[in-house]
């Protein structure tokens, strides 16, 4: 027990030494922040917000007489950037851009393609609505500019089931009559709602809303193909939160008001694996301090759960996602009087909070945006402030299902470099080699099977109850990183006085029961815990003499009848 110990602390010392956190901040001369995230088909993840870029020395010679024959000079050199992040699963940066579109352009959502290319959806600085399509190698492909000749803001942007897109936002609204979509009588503020094809072709621009301040939050679409799209409605300092549902081509099915006498905000809706939905909003207590405020509900309104979570400090959930279990993670932030944190809080299905996590320095920090990734790990996009700096910088993390932060995935070659420490001696005695594809070979004589024998010996279950002793440390501190451990059996060649097709499926048999009776093995001799961890990893598989050694091009019978093992890692 005490040398089991010692091994697991040296185990998790040496890994220590060769991880970190995945999180990745990324440094720029002025500000710049993430605001949307996604996972591409290849498992590396891409984020969207923007950067600032701004002439730091003055050069050239030429003069202007007036401010914007200036800007349109330098629109393309400097100002507000669209700006795309790519990294892989060991945080290391794929590409770091500027997209140069015209009027210096924020980002504010960033959807796939099935083509493993990207929707971006954001506005410009003089009110402008913008959608870009980019291939997988974040080449526009196209960039449409839309919107009201009032000031539009964007959002978020919905990718669809036929490929398209609806971005939701809002507009100012227009007294002019000429202009048809403006002749309701709709408020200041409105909600403006536009849907396009997946060519970039827009189908339908339509405002909604009342006669205060309207602004489109967000939107999902439901199992049925229709819309419901998350509202505020501001007056009189006070917000409603309307959810509005529409079919495909935007017509209103129906309105539902959430009024309150507490100050509440809408931040998200998402559409759940049981066909209904969660939104989550903020609201003051008697405080003044936010609280987080989730409502499950149905297509036709109807109300399964409403959960205020109250907490120390004012926190507020900018977004939200479903784990296939049905549990929730949202992510936001948390502030006191003089400092604002990253924010984690998981949920079960009903509601109830479950853990909160903060991170972050001793300045401002937030997430706005997360992404369930496919081993459930979750990417996460923000912004982090310097503790001597006043300038936002792009923050990008990944954390594990439980709100932890992840560590950055070992690669074949760390594992295979931990592995040789922890098998030092046997390798140093040659009763093993372990090749860099991290598998795991038998060289001493006594560990090989006699002809036609699957039962172990003792020699081999002494060594066997050593070896799984070791295995199973390394197997437990590195189960995040590991896809599976196979213990594969094998044979020689020859079968006495069998035919060929008989010899092969002999073998395969005898092979099949040797990779059983080894892993049988293993399995007994682990105690109850490294038992459970064995069934999601342990795999046995038959190779009949497919394999089998070879020295100077011919077959070394003895050393043929064999185990060996390998690690896969995800």
């Amino acid at each position: 027990m005490k040398y089991l110990l010692l091994l697991s602390v040296f185990l998790h010392t040496l890994l220590l030494a060769q991880t970190k956190e995945f999180s990745l901040i990324v440094h720029k001369p002025f500000d710049a922040k993430l605001f949307d995230i996604t996972q591409d088909y290849d498992r590396s993840i891409t984020a969207v917000g923007f950067s600032t870029e701004y002439a730091q020395t003055l050069s050239g010679t030429k003069t202007y007489t007036n401010a914007f024959d200036y800007l349109s000079d330098t629109h393309a050199k400097q100002g507000i950037f669209m700006h795309l992040l790519k990294v892989n699963q060991k945080a290391e940066i794929l590409f770091n851009k500027n997209l140069s579109i015209h009027n210096f352009s924020k980002a504010v959502a960033l959807v796939k393609t099935p083509a493993n290319g990207y929707f971006i959806g954001g506005y410009t600085m003089d009110g402008s609505l913008l959608i870009v399509k980019l291939n997988a190698s974040a080449q526009v492909i196209f960039s449409k500019k839309f919107g009201t000749k009032n000031y539009d803001r964007m959002h978020h942007l919905l990718l669809l089931r036929d490929g398209g897109v609806l971005a939701i936002g809002s507009s100012l609204t227009s007294r002019d009559t000429a202009d048809n979509m403006f002749q309701t009588g709709l408020g200041k503020n409105d909600i403006f709602l536009t849907r396009f094809s997946r060519n970039g072709q827009k189908l339908w621009s339509k405002k909604y809303g009342t006669q205060y301040d309207d602004t489109g939050i967000d939107a999902v679409e439901a199992e049925d193909g229709s819309l419901i799209v998350l509202n505020a409605t501001h007056y009189d300092k006070h917000t409603d939160v309307t959810l509005l549902r529409i079919d495909e081509n935007g017509n209103k099915r129906w309105l539902k008001h959430y009024e309150g006498d507490k100050l509440i905000t809408p931040h998200k809706i998402i559409k759940l694996h049981d066909n209904n939905f969660v939104i989550a909003l903020s609201q003051y207590d008697d405080t003044r301090k936010e609280q987080v405020r989730l409502i499950k509900f149905d297509l036709y309104k109807n109300i399964i759960y409403d959960q205020v979570i109250f907490t120390t400090y004012s926190s507020v959930l900018n977004d939200i996602k479903e784990f296939s279990n049905g549990m929730l993670m949202g992510v936001g932030y948390v502030k006191d009087a003089y400092n604002t944190d990253a924010l984690v809080m998981l949920f079960d299905a009903h509601l109830s909070l479950l853990k909160q996590e903060h991170y972050g320095s001793d300045n401002y920090d937030a997430f706005h945006a997360l992404s369930i990734l496919h081993n459930s790990q979750v990417g996460v996009a923000g912004v982090h402030t310097d503790a001597t700096s006043q300038e936002a910088n792009m923050w990008l993390v990944k954390l594990n299902k439980d709100a932890s932060m992840a560590q950055i995935a070992l690669d074949t070659r760390s594992v295979y470099e931990v592995l040789t420490q922890i098998f030092k001696e046997e390798i140093a005695k040659k009763e093993l080699f372990i090749g860099e594809d991290l598998s795991i070979q038998l060289l001493k004589k006594n560990l090989y099977f006699q002809a036609g024998v699957a039962t172990l010996s003792m020699q081999q279950k002494k060594f066997f109850k050593h070896f799984s002793q070791k295995i199973m440390t390394f197997l437990k501190n590195n189960q995040d990183i590991i896809e599976s451990f196979e213990i594969n059996g094998h044979t020689s060649s020859e079968w006495r006085g069998a035919d060929f097709s008989t010899t092969y499926l002999k073998n395969a048999k005898l092979s099949l029961a040797r990779a059983y009776n080894t892993l049988h093995f293993i399995f007994k001799s682990s105690d109850k815990q490294a038992q459970v961890l064995l069934t999601k990893l342990l795999k046995g598989s038959a190779n009949s003499y497919t394999k089998n050694r070879l020295k100077n091009g011919r077959e070394e019978k003895e050393k043929s009848r064999r185990v060996s093992f390998k690690i896969l890692l995800k």
